[in-house]
């Protein structure tokens, strides 16, 4: 039988991991799940509030996913993407029954950084420019574009791709305009990624590629009028407006889609992450009817062997119906307005160690930083100790930077939510 210890030699001998120095890791053995909880190979139970990479929103191991993906394998396990197949034709209608109407195709990927890949590649077809302009408190993939779009410390080692343009967002606790209110931070925001427009030339720009609401970045959320601003922009010059809801879709934030809560349609949306949970990987980009009737008589240049992989689209098609009858989106959303949002905003009251939290449904962070007048960030090695204070009390969490973003499954009950914050009150209580 399996241990924690013999499948973690086994791991940090053979398998090469992502954005780590290999010598120095230690992964978390993880043997199975069910809903919002995983366990190890010894037994020990955690309750995930990182929903692994802010991805499994169903939860773990959902039956009837799980059984939509054994009849498909039994059915047919592959077929080229060039022939018809129901359960891809499928999926994608219930994609788009879910999107505003304006949005005719999807284009299926592997995940999500494909999926900006090639909504990046359709912006700049059908506008005949090159730049991309994405913010610098971003993260779009790693991919050769998607990582360059990319705004943080992944980008620098890789930038190998061109036309890409970085702008800062809203982001009111640190703000780079000098802004007391959110009004302020998104006129200013706006402001400022208009004045970049127009200083690279607007006959240049093909897209703006943001995230709805930077999650890897921090959770933020944008103030009033910056997305509807954003999308003024693009129509003034011309430029096509890309959502990247990559892990902000799919029940995240207590919405189908993130932009629903905002008033504003984009021409691209990228999708991933929560429209099957993970359990087969696969993402894709919505496509308006103008972008996608361009290609009516003009040639996509662009296709991958596995896009709409029949068992990534029978899990689709499983997830969206579970969603659908089992209210997980309004689960979501009830979620983070009942327990997560007010009782993150109880202990920012009575922790000095908290400086701002923010978020919605099932999608917040909590900023801790070492003093709240200077908002200095919470050191690396204090972060670590939490960490590790989480875990052992089993609680699996996600952290970046100095960083606890809350994202467990939105499935999760109110009794669950209660707990796992109640874990982070203790962690916090004790950590200085």
């Amino acid at each position: 039988m399996p241990s924690n210890e013999s499948v973690s030699l086994s791991d940090r001998s053979t398998v090469f991991h992502s954005w780590s120095a290999q010598g120095a890791l230690a992964p978390l053995a993880i043997a199975s799940g069910l809903g919002s909880r995983v366990w190890d190979f010894d037994g020990k139970e955690y309750l995930d509030f990182s929903s692994q990479l802010v991805n499994v929103n169903i939860g773990h191991q959902h039956p009837k996913v799980v059984a939509a993906i054994q009849e498909q394998a039994a059915l047919l396990t592959t077929v080229a993407p060039a022939h018809a197949n129901a359960t891809r034709a499928e999926a994608a209608r219930l994609i788009l029954d879910r999107a505003p109407e304006v949005f005719e195709k999807v284009f299926f990927t592997n995940g999500g950084a494909d999926a900006n890949e090639n909504a990046i590649r359709m912006a700049r077809l059908y506008t005949g420019r090159d730049k991309v302009i994405s913010h610098y408190r971003s993260y779009h993939g790693n991919t050769g574009a998607a990582i360059v779009a990319t705004g943080d410390w992944r980008r620098m080692p890789n930038e190998y791709a061109r036309g890409h343009v970085h702008v800062f967002g809203p982001y009111l606790y640190r703000s780079e305009f000098w802004a007391s209110t959110p009004e302020e931070e998104s006129a200013r925001a706006l402001r400022h990624l208009e004045r970049v427009i127009q200083s690279e030339g607007p006959d240049t720009v093909a897209a703006i590629l943001i995230e709805t609401i930077p999650g890897t970045a921090g959770i933020l959320v944008p103030p009033p009028g910056y997305l509807k601003g954003v999308r003024e922009l693009a129509d003034r010059y011309g430029i096509v407006l890309i959502l990247d809801e990559v892990m902000a879709g799919f029940a995240r934030t207590g919405q189908w889609f993130a932009f629903d809560a905002f008033d504003v349609v984009p021409d691209l949306i990228t999708f991933a992450k929560g429209v099957n949970s993970g359990y087969v990987p696969v993402g894709g980009v919505l496509i308006s009817g103008p972008i996608a009737h361009h290609f009516d008589e003009r040639v996509f240049p662009g296709g991958l062997t596995y896009s709409g992989h029949p068992l990534a689209a029978a899990s689709i098609v499983a997830t969206l119906h579970a969603m659908a009858d089992e209210g997980v989106v309004e689960n979501a959303r009830t979620i983070g307005e009942s327990v997560i949002g007010p009782t993150l905003a109880r202990l920012a009251s009575t922790h000095e160690v908290i400086g701002e939290v923010r978020g919605t449904g099932v999608f917040w962070a909590v900023e801790l930083v070492a003093d709240r007048a200077s908002r200095e960030p919470l050191d690396a090695a204090t972060m670590g100790r939490l960490k590790s204070s989480l875990l052992s009390a089993g609680l699996l969490p996600f952290i970046a930077e100095n960083r606890i973003h809350i994202v467990p499954p939105a499935v999760i009950t109110p009794a669950e939510a209660d707990h796992g914050l109640a874990l982070l009150d203790e962690a916090l209580s004790v950590l200085r």
